[in-house]
């Protein structure tokens, strides 16, 4: 049995996308689906959206044997709860596969579950999760994470590939597949999540990366006419760079490099 740990204000799609890849794979593989939502309160849980779902309580989970906590705006809340920690606990002690969705990872995370693994979460929630959770081996840009019985899913709609993949190791790739087709969803998603980040905004000339496209172009010209940058463009560069670092969680800072120039020379260098 599924079981789908809900909070209040949590994100409906973190709910739904699995819940429909499960009941549909279920159908494929001739079994009736057997899914159950849980909360620390029973009754009815709303969502963020104001949609309500109606939810058992921790002790109808007995026969659980995949449990997918799911994120929202209320995570903190729920990453605080001591019921739903200790029921988290419980379910992985007892072999249970463990799942989040999203921001569930703060969850999981604060249970104690993700110590030492790899594990992903939103892409927005990268630098704030890493600050917050140092011991968890984080994967910013993978789109879901299995370590063991541990799985974690990035944002909202990745839910559904990380449920795919789960479906795949309970009824085998052909029913995954047929699951995804008649979701009308990709099998297997390609490429990670900065696709979906703000790192789109490179492709655009006019949005805010703009003066890193400027700068980049300029660098060209000056590496072909062997001359120096303008200092005009090193200093629309710093300035770039200086709010760069305080406003992208994807560019989490280590000294004076970020995850994105990692490897490569320190932004300080290129503006000497």
């Amino acid at each position: 049995m599924i079981g789908v740990l809900v909070f209040p204000d949590f994100q409906l799609q973190d709910a739904a996308g699995p819940i429909s890849v499960f009941e549909v794979a279920a159908i494929y593989a001739g079994v009736s689906p057997a899914i159950r939502i849980l909360a620390a309160t029973p009754g009815a849980v709303r969502s963020s959206s104001g949609v309500e779902v109606f939810a058992k309580g921790f002790g109808s989970a007995r026969a659980i044997t995949t449990l997918i906590v799911v994120g929202g705006e209320n995570v903190p809340t729920a990453a605080t709860c001591d019921r739903t920690l200790s029921f988290v606990r419980m379910m992985a002690r007892r072999g249970v596969r463990v799942a989040s969705v999203c921001t569930g990872a703060y969850v999981l995370a604060a249970a104690g579950l993700l110590d030492g693994r790899r594990a992903t979460t939103h892409w927005w929630n990268t630098r704030h999760f890493v600050s917050a959770y140092p011991k968890v081996k984080l994967e910013p840009d993978q789109i879901y994470v299995q370590d063991g019985n541990i799985w974690s899913s990035a944002g909202v709609t990745a839910g559904i590939d990380l449920a795919l993949a789960m479906a795949a190791e309970d009824f085998g790739e052909e029913i995954a597949k047929d699951t995804a087709r008649r979701l009308v969803v990709y099998h297997r998603r390609s490429g990670g999540q900065s696709q979906f980040s703000q790192l789109l905004e490179l492709k655009a000339p006019g949005g805010r990366f703009g003066p890193l496209l400027a700068w980049a172009r300029e660098l060209s010209r000056c590496a072909t006419d062997g001359r120096r940058p303008s200092r005009a463009g090193r200093h629309e560069f710093a300035a770039f760079y200086a709010r760069l670092r305080c406003r992208d969680p994807l560019y989490a800072v280590e000294g004076n490099r970020t995850i994105a120039d990692r490897g490569g020379a320190p932004a300080s260098a290129i503006l000497r």
